[in-house]
């Protein structure tokens, strides 16, 4: 018997990250990735992308090391919200609601069984542009202002997880996340889960950290429209002196093209191209085999080493 799917979340909201040089990584998202400064509030920088419609998708934050701190989900209604956190509660999870922040309405907080930290919020403040941001489009929330690479959306976030599985079944099973891709090892266990909330095939993803720590971040990813852009993006980052952990290319899983680099602070940023749309109602999640994965990536290259074990904060 099939279950009705649910679509209460409607996307990733924003993302918190952690920094020890936070005007550094300040100077990384506003002059190279393009991103706008919003506000500043206590020890944050707020920041967004120049197609997202909400006031902000990112959030800097001081702190004696690297990774990430909230993860926000907005949801599609009041209605939905309240029926996560109803979910959320029958579940046994222990969370908490938090008054208004800066940029949207109140917001239900809890952990992820790694212990990630999640928000679940509906109400939220529409960017309205100051007048030499406003476009000549209307249907744009911002002008392109030509600076760095021009990040357009925060695209998705990659959880490093002590157990991916245990956390990808946690999000679909109370968030109501659907499976669109995994990798399926020789022994059963599924090292990486994709999920979707909408119709982009994937918002959340959860790796298996290697070290066996738990909670950490992998990565958050910025979309730009065309591989030319991330190629452009390579060389701002070579002439800039930021390291670049894996040089552009397309994934097998999602069929993202891809560069990797890690911002001052440590922690890994990937600018994407591409991927897919999931249509289909009843879509199947496609399942990767272990010799499929050893191949690499699409076009044949390995995988970096790096990716299975490096993530923040460092252990």
């Amino acid at each position: 018997m099939s279950t009705e799917p649910v679509y209460d979340i409607a996307h990733l909201g924003h993302v918190e990250l952690f920094t020890p040089v936070i005007e550094e990584s300040y100077r990384f998202f506003r002059d190279l990735l393009g991103m706008e400064e919003v506000g500043r509030e206590g020890g944050s920088i707020y920041l967004r992308c120049m197609g997202d419609y909400e006031m902000y998708s990112l959030i800097l934050t001081e702190s004696d090391r690297a990774g990430v701190g909230q993860t926000a989900l907005r949801t599609t209604s009041e209605q939905a919200l309240s029926r996560r956190v109803r979910a959320l509660m029958e579940s046994g999870v222990d969370g908490e609601w938090v008054d208004a922040s800066f940029g949207h309405g109140p917001a239900y907080q809890f952990r992820g069984p790694d212990g990630h930290l999640y928000e679940l919020y509906y109400e939220t403040n529409y960017y309205q542009p100051p007048e030499h941001l406003r476009p000549f489009l209307k249907n744009q929330p911002q002008k392109l202002t030509g600076r760095g690479v021009g990040v357009k959306t925060l695209d998705h976030i990659n959880f490093l997880s002590s157990d991916a599985e245990r956390d990808g079944d946690f999000v679909e099973s109370v968030l109501g996340l659907k499976l669109t891709e995994q990798i399926r090892l020789d022994n059963g266990k599924r090292p990486g889960v994709w999920y979707r909330a909408m119709n982009k095939s994937y918002d959340v993803v959860y790796t298996l950290d290697a070290t066996g720590a738990r909670g950490r971040l992998h990565h958050i990813a910025f979309r730009v429209d065309t591989n030319e852009s991330i190629w452009r993006a390579a060389d701002l980052f070579v002439d800039h002196g930021v390291f670049i952990e894996f040089a552009p290319s397309k994934h097998a899983i999602n069929q993202t093209y891809f560069v990797y680099v890690y911002e001052p602070g440590g922690n890994r940023v990937e600018v994407c191209a591409g991927g897919y749309l999931v249509l289909a109602p009843d879509w199947r999640p496609i399942t990767w085999t272990e010799a499929e994965r050893a191949r690499g990536q699409a076009w044949g290259n390995k995988t970096v080493e790096s990716f299975h074990h490096y993530g923040t904060p460092v252990v």
